[in-house]
């Protein structure tokens, strides 16, 4: 049975699309000793700080992994900022490179609704990678905001790339997220959402 049988061509939206109620932005490891090392690192916090403002203007939950903190540092202060009213705060810890030991945040988030995971954070072909395969193993819809992760070593990060997509996961960038989670240029947050990708 075709879908548009039972519904306007406006009322449908595709299950393969995020939504501000079924998504979260999930920054992964973004920390103060290993993000300099990380090619283009100004650009890919940026981008992480443009997705964590434009899920707060539409009502998008937003959380945080840390890995190993006593070696590596917190959450780049910026970022954190961002995330100051997550009701996901005080941000995990974790030892595995995989977010799937973050246990309590990744139940919380699927009580709470959420089926897809937007990743961003560091590093691509390390923690992104393997918490994006432990995500989509454990039923979540898993995308990768590709402009918004990064490693230290370009090849590891084309390679971490290829993988996560061939395992499943979307491949997106910032904006192409943020408007696809806005849906209509009629939301309330629009404008606020398009002067920031401009930014």
């Amino acid at each position: 049975m075709n879908a548009l049988d039972d519904a306007s061509f406006s009322s449908f939206r595709s299950p393969l699309l995020m939504n501000v109620d079924d998504t979260a932005v999930l920054v992964i490891d973004a920390q103060v000793k290993l993000m300099p090392l990380i090619s283009k690192h100004d650009e890919i916090q940026t981008n992480i700080i443009k997705l964590l403002r434009g899920a707060k203007a539409l009502g998008v939950t937003t959380a945080a992994t840390e890995q190993y903190p006593q070696g590596l540092g917190a959450t780049v202060a910026q970022i954190r900022n961002e995330l100051e009213s997550s009701e996901f705060l005080p941000i995990p810890e974790k030892t595995m490179f995989s977010c799937r030991q973050c246990e309590g945040l990744l139940k919380k988030l699927s009580k709470s609704g959420i089926q897809n995971i937007l990743l961003c954070g560091i590093e691509t072909h390390i923690c992104i990678a393997q918490s994006a395969i432990d995500l989509m193993s454990l039923g979540f819809r898993t995308f990768i905001c590709a402009d918004a992760v990064g490693s230290r070593n370009t090849f590891d990060h084309q390679l971490g790339m290829k993988r996560m997509a061939d395992s499943g996961a979307v491949i997106t960038t910032t904006e192409a997220a943020i408007f696809e989670m806005c849906m209509d240029s009629k939301n309330e947050a629009f404008k606020t959402i398009s002067k920031l990708v401009q930014s």
